[in-house]
């Protein structure tokens, strides 16, 4: 049988196509626009999400045969904020993730109503990417749009309902929403009264592997099935991309440098940290996880090289950088201001150090380090929270670089490892969708049967004592610039669209 993993991306959506044995058939993906009214807002349209994925799957189907598909599932971006009117009409463009209108909203959540509130109700504080803190934007800054609600739902699960006509979210997503108690798996009451909505706005929670529905009849006939097609309720993307990493079992890690970058650490039961300063999250296995969460990662070496250099020659900038460790130039990765561990919208990148010695290479080199410095970050407050963390898997465009992957090795000081396979959260959302339909009886038979380490980049002693003496400059110069605050952007200036790739 074939199972369609789909993964609903910030600037494109890329599906592909996977037998029972976890095999990849067929890849294909669809762009569609990013808009930017105002200066640090990012919205799309969702009816963009559901046509380019149609035609996507049309691309999947074309030349195989269609009745053997069995099964569906997504994988998508997390937190953004999707309304519905009693029509279903979407009210507005969806509010994204890495959108950073919300300052106000998530300083009002976390000292206004209080942190040890938020916990409680939640198990996570509030940050500016989460879905809570923009309805209460869209209440104060857009009432009427505010009052026609009656849906709420998840980017991947507004592409769900066009699908199957079900409304449902799955716990890996909804943990980002603040919305849910994480703990207890279900709605917190607290919260849906601090944000002014009801229950019954909300979608029905279900566990990521779980069949939600069939593909209906309308879209069934637009792709040509005559089988029915069951559709999982999938994950948020970086829970998708765990279970297409094999990362399933406590202490098992994952690493993304995507445009994003992320370190998440499977984990068997709920887990608080004291400062509250990673996310504790449901994972797509049924279990649980700990996340820190980098707003730019592999961006960060994309606006160095084509905006800055003037090139798209990522390899030859990569060229001749051999003195790993002994770089004294520092670069601050906070191009989106930053989320964990910081979470400061204000947080601004920069390069620190630089002499007349100093050369573009070194600059390369320092952009590639400070992420890998700041998903160290993270993983020492993993490692503070006695989580055993020793080796981890990794996966994202910035997994492609061989000079990326040692430096995060040795900064990390613990053995990465590449796969066979890596399509992040497509290949995890297929493995949901087979789960779904009863090719394996669980996620954990699944990733042990489909996920194969390729490759592994062990640290080097030398090296490693090298970036750990560095680190400890690095972990000096956020503080040292925190209260160093530019002129506040002008959310209300003239915004331009774009496209993105």
């Amino acid at each position: 049988m074939l199972y369609i993993g789909a993964d609903l991306g910030t600037s494109a959506v890329k599906l592909l196509l996977m037998n029972e044995k976890g095999a990849v058939l067929k890849i294909t993906s669809r762009e569609y626009p990013l808009s930017i009214p105002h200066t640090g807002w990012s919205e799309q349209n969702p009816e963009d999400w559901y046509t380019q994925s149609i035609s996507g799957i049309k691309e999947l189907l074309s030349d195989c045969d269609s009745s053997k598909l069995a099964g569906l599932s997504v994988g998508g971006q997390m937190h953004g904020l999707v309304i519905l009117d009693e029509n279903d009409n979407v009210i507005r463009p969806a509010i994204l993730w890495n959108d950073g209108r919300t300052q106000e909203e998530t300083e009002y959540l976390n000292n206004g109503i209080g942190r040890e509130r938020l916990v409680n109700a939640t198990g996570n504080i509030a940050f500016a990417g989460f879905t809570a803190p923009k309805l209460l934007w869209l209440k104060k800054n857009e009432p009427e749009n505010f009052k026609r609600i009656k849906k709420i739902m998840l980017p991947k699960d507004y592409l769900i309902y066009r699908l199957t006509g079900e409304f449902t979210t799955d716990y890996s997503d909804a943990s980002g929403t603040l919305l849910l108690d994480v703990k207890n798996k279900c709605w917190s009451e607290d919260m849906l009264s601090i944000c002014d909505i009801r229950s019954d706005m909300l979608p029905r929670l279900c566990e990521s592997y779980d069949a939600v529905g069939f593909i209906n009849s309308i879209v069934s006939g637009e792709l040509g099935l005559k089988e029915k097609c069951i559709v999982a309720a999938g994950a948020g993307d970086n829970a998708a991309a765990a279970i297409g990493t094999g990362t399933i079992n406590a202490g098992d890690c994952n690493i993304s440098v995507g445009t994003s970058g992320t370190i998440f650490v499977a984990n068997g039961s709920f887990t608080v940290g004291d400062n509250h300063a990673l996310h504790s999250f449901a994972h797509a296995t049924g279990g649980y996880h700990i996340m820190g969460c980098m707003l730019s990662a592999a961006a960060c070496n994309k606006w160095w090289t084509e905006d800055i250099l003037n090139t798209k020659d990522y390899a030859k900038e990569q060229e001749n950088i051999t003195g790993l460790g002994n770089n004294n130039v520092y670069f601050l990765p906070y191009l989106m201001g930053e989320r964990s561990p910081h979470n400061d919208s204000y947080a601004r990148g920069a390069f620190i150090g630089l002499g007349m010695e100093n050369t573009r290479r070194d600059m390369t080199q320092a952009v590639f380090e400070g992420v890998a410095y700041g998903l160290r970050d993270s993983l020492e407050i993993i490692k503070q929270m006695n989580i055993k963390v020793t080796s981890s898997t990794i996966c994202g465009g910035g997994a492609k670089s061989p000079l990326w992957l040692k430096i995060i090795a040795n900064v990390m000081n613990m053995p990465i490892n590449t796969l066979m396979i890596e399509e992040g959260p497509a290949y995890g959302a297929a493995m949901l969708a087979a789960v779904a339909c009863g090719a394996y009886s669980d996620v954990k038979e699944a990733a042990r049967s489909i996920v194969r380490i390729n490759t592994t980049v062990y640290p080097e002693h030398f090296i490693a004592e090298k970036y750990n003496e560095r680190y400890e400059v690095y972990k000096q110069l956020y503080p040292a610039l925190k209260n160093i605050r530019f002129e506040k952007q002008n959310q209300k200036g003239i915004g331009h669209s774009c496209n993105t790739k």
